[in-house]
């Protein structure tokens, strides 16, 4: 255990502690469907709705934080955020009207989606690329530790008060934005300019963003196991229910994902970290598209745990991997709009599995449902397979990772910049060329 998590500076444990107090506070995301139709009355259509706009805010403001994260810097784009999440999510806990309540869900959505790409950029500002994948991995069980607890505390605040729920997620969230402003300098690289004046690294923009294909390639590849993990909230708890499980059995059955997250992503991550990242990639996307598959299969609560332990473990790998992977074709000064595309995946995924899954399993039935996410999960597979040849594994990677970037302006510790080998390829650049050094996108670009 002290190997997994020592050699981390201390701004990223502030980082840390932060992710975990904000899903501690998690409520809504949890309760919203149960406090809608049997607190405020309205039908399961209705709270469908709302859910689809909170997914519709996440979507919009993914770009957008992405792009303050490059503009205003990491620290700003993550209180502007979280405040104004504190702020919306206290306000949804009081309306009342429908429309009211709509279009605060919507707020609420465009809020806590936007310090994402912030504090994803920041943590790769300030961990060695070595260390990357480890950290990445770190933070991603804060959140599953997070919201294993939030979502049982949640459960008993609402049998006292729904109200108190929305008031206690947004008293977390103003602690997380507190931590934030005080133990949190800002880890922006540092600008570098040329005996003329101009940039040594030009700002993408979006649009260099959109033409740099392996980038993007990644993204969707992304939005497809996205849409695979998205299920096991979406689809699974209807197909237990056609089968006559109780909302118990399902507890039980989603509550292995966040115990097997918890018990084995550190000793998994210390396996895995320097492995190499295609065959990782590969393997968890096969995972989670035949442990989905799978379900197919159950009859018992036994074997619905149990196909949930398989996409769990392709959960585990993926995660810190494919987040590792985005840092390394993000160009210094580009992060925020990097990661800010790569968060739009999954919130894209989140707004369309519901009213995908839903068709198919109305139309031709939850079998059809399974075996989709079995071939979505091949072609996944296939995808990555093909996206990573020519790129060199992580001990390759690491091995040339040694000449420093610019620091911040704090002067914490950032990453290196030999990962520059890995930046975006030109637009004409075939798939398996590593990149160039510089991309090439004119700073003009928003």
């Amino acid at each position: 255990m002290r190997e997994s998590v020592s050699g981390l500076p201390r701004e990223f444990w502030w980082l840390w502690t932060s992710t975990l107090v904000n899903r501690l506070g998690g409520f809504v995301a949890t309760f919203m469907a149960l406090y809608l139709t049997l607190e405020r009355g309205y039908s399961a259509t209705f709270a469908g709705l709302v859910a689809a706009l909170h997914g519709l805010g996440s979507v919009v403001s993914s770009l957008g934080a992405g792009v303050m994260a490059d503009r205003l810097g990491r620290r700003p784009t993550m209180l502007i955020a979280q405040l104004s999440t504190a702020v919306s999510i206290a306000v949804l806990g009081f309306m009342t009207h429908p429309i009211a309540i709509a279009a605060v869900a919507f707020v609420v959505g465009m809020a806590s989606n936007a310090s994402r790409p912030a504090v994803q950029a920041m943590m790769a500002d300030i961990v060695r690329p070595e260390d990357r994948v480890r950290a990445f991995a770190l933070n991603y069980w804060a959140i599953n530790l997070g919201f294993a607890f939030s979502a049982m505390g949640a459960g008993f605040i609402a049998e006292y008060s729904y109200r108190a729920g929305f008031i206690g997620e947004a008293v977390m969230t103003l602690i997380c934005a507190i931590v934030v402003f005080m133990k949190l300098p800002e880890s922006k690289p540092v600008r570098v300019y040329d005996a003329s004046g101009a940039a040594a690294e030009p700002e993408p923009g979006l649009g260099a963003v959109l033409r740099d294909g392996r980038f993007m390639g990644v993204v969707g590849l992304s939005f497809l196991l996205a849409l695979i993990f998205q299920q096991g909230y979406v689809a699974l708890p209807v197909a237990m229910g056609a089968d006559g499980f109780s909302s118990a059995d399902f507890g039980i059955a989603i509550g292995v994902n966040g115990l097997l997250i918890v018990a084995l992503q550190i000793p998994v991550t210390r396996y895995i970290e320097h492995r190499d990242p295609q065959r990782l990639l590969i393997i968890s996307a096969l995972l989670a598209g035949y442990g989905f598959g799978l379900t197919a299969f159950a009859g018992s609560l036994g074997v619905y745990a149990l196909t949930v332990c398989v996409w769990t473990l392709a959960e585990i790998v993926n995660s810190p991997t494919q987040m590792s992977l985005v840092v390394r074709l993000s160009p210094t000064h580009g992060r925020g709009r990097y990661q800010g595309m790569y968060t739009l995946s999954w919130a894209l995924a989140a707004l369309t599995a519901p009213l995908m899954a839903g068709h198919v399993i109305d139309q031709y039935g939850a079998e059809w449902l399974w075996a989709g996410c079995a071939l979505v999960g091949t072609i996944a597979a296939l995808g990555y397979w093909l996206l990573m040849r020519g790129l060199p594994t992580s001990d390759v990677y690491m091995a040339t990772a040694a000449a420093p970037e610019a620091g911040p302006a704090d002067g914490s510790p950032t990453a290196a910049e030999a990962e520059g080998m890995l930046a975006p390829a030109a637009t004409s650049a075939p798939a398996a060329t590593p990149a160039s050094v510089t991309p090439a996108a004119p700073a003009a670009d928003v």
